[in-house]
């Protein structure tokens, strides 16, 4: 465990091997469980009303950028594919909360609770327009180095906010050494940002 962490699960600590959620990071705010550049949430009670919806403000009151999946919805009076569009690489769960608006420069800090010692694997579930870069670090020192993220950008989709709404699964993408017990994962954007981040399935390398 990180020395002196004031941070806190959000919950429980999150369990590997599992899937990881990536909006439920810890607790403890900025500085300690997260890194933000702005101070509002660009999703929950800001994109998402404020209208006693769980979906819509989810964490509202703190700086980390959190929205869902939607299905079809009305865009410009007409009802419009969102995350259950055509172009996903793969198709995202709905109503699926997920961390989005990154940063070059954010982290945020999950506690984790590993099983058995050993080498992981994880994927990621992610969109990306640009393509840009992530690392992960374990107790504060770097664990995976810079990774690259490919874009989801498709040129066939005719509507422009949707680029940023392509889902795909990053298979293999982290590959660690994790020992047994409670540790902090920090999550970095390390390059471009604009990237959503839904969560990381980590399962025992052999």
């Amino acid at each position: 465990m990180l020395e002196g962490y004031r941070g806190k699960p959000y919950r429980e600590p999150q369990r590997l091997p599992g899937r990881l959620l990536c909006a439920h990071y810890d607790l403890g705010g900025e500085g300690v469980a997260f890194h933000d550049t702005t101070p509002v949430n660009q999703g929950s009670g800001r994109l998402n009303p404020v209208d006693g919806n769980p979906l819509n403000q989810f964490r509202l009151d703190e700086a980390v950028d959190i929205t869902y999946t939607k299905g079809t919805r009305l865009f410009e009076g007409q009802p419009t594919e969102f995350d259950n569009n055509r172009f996903n690489r793969v198709p995202p769960p709905m109503d699926l909360h997920y961390v989005g608006w990154t940063e070059p420069g954010e982290w945020i800090n999950y506690t984790i609770e590993v099983a058995k010692a050993g080498s992981y694997v994880a994927d990621l579930l992610y969109t990306s327009r640009h393509g840009g870069a992530i690392s992960l670090s374990i107790d504060g020192a770097d664990a995976t180095g810079v990774l690259p993220i490919a874009s989801t950008e498709d040129l066939n989709d005719p509507i422009v906010f949707r680029q940023w709404h392509h889902w795909n699964v990053a298979r293999g993408l982290v590959r660690l050494e994790l020992d047994a017990g409670r540790h902090v994962l920090t999550l970095h954007t390390r390059e471009t940002g604009q990237m959503n981040y839904a969560y990381f399935d980590f399962s025992k390398a052999d």
